[in-house]
C-alpha cells in the first residue's frame, strides 16, 4: 500500500472521530455539520414514535361524529409525524417538517402560553403539561442547520452546473 492508499484509508477510518461530527459535510450532507443531522434525525423518530402513535391511535378508536376542528388537528398532526418518517432516512429533504413543528409549537408558546405565564394563570391550567412539552422546541430551533435553510428556501440557490 503506498502512501496516498494509506493517507486515504486513515482519512475514512478517521471520518467517524467525534470531532468529525462538529464539522461541515459536504461530501454527504451539503456542508450541513454531522451533529446537526444526528439530532434532527433524533427529533424526527421521536415525533413518529409519540406524535404518529398518540395521533393515530385516536383517530382509528374515535367513534362518533367528528368536531371538525379537532378532527383538522388530530389529522394534521398524523399526517405530519407520519412524514417525519422520512426525516430519518431524508433529513435535508425533510427540513420543513421541522420547520413547521418550530413554527407551530413555537407561534403556540407566543399566543397560548405567553399569555398565561405572564398573567400568572399558567400553573394548573390545561395549557401546562403542553407549554413544558413545546418548549422543548429549543433542542431543533439550536441544531436546525439554518445556514442551509436560508440558502436553500429563502435564496432558493440552484444547483451548479
Amino acid at each position: 500500500m503506498n502512501t496516498t492508499e494509506q493517507a486515504s484509508q486513515q482519512q475514512k477510518q478517521s471520518k467517524f472521530s467525534i470531532k468529525n461530527i462538529f464539522v461541515p459535510d459536504y461530501e454527504n450532507y451539503e456542508g450541513v455539520r454531522r451533529i446537526n443531522i444526528y439530532v434532527m434525525r433524533l427529533f424526527f423518530a421521536l415525533m413518529f414514535v409519540f406524535v404518529a402513535t398518540d395521533s393515530w391511535t385516536v383517530i382509528l378508536t374515535h367513534e362518533g361524529a367528528w368536531d371538525p376542528t379537532r378532527a383538522v388537528a388530530w389529522c394534521t398532526w398524523a399526517a405530519y409525524s407520519t412524514l417525519a418518517l422520512l426525516g430519518v432516512f431524508h433529513t435535508l429533504r425533510m427540513l420543513p417538517i421541522m420547520l413547521f413543528m418550530i413554527f407551530y409549537k413555537g407561534l403556540w408558546l407566543i399566543v397560548v402560553a405567553y399569555p398565561l405565564w405572564s398573567a400568572g394563570t399558567l400553573k394548573g391550567s390545561p395549557a401546562e403539561e403542553m407549554a413544558y412539552m413545546f418548549s422543548g422546541i429549543i433542542i431543533p430551533i439550536l441544531f436546525m442547520p439554518w445556514k442551509y435553510v436560508f440558502k436553500k428556501y429563502i435564496l432558493f440557490e440552484t444547483k451548479k452546473k
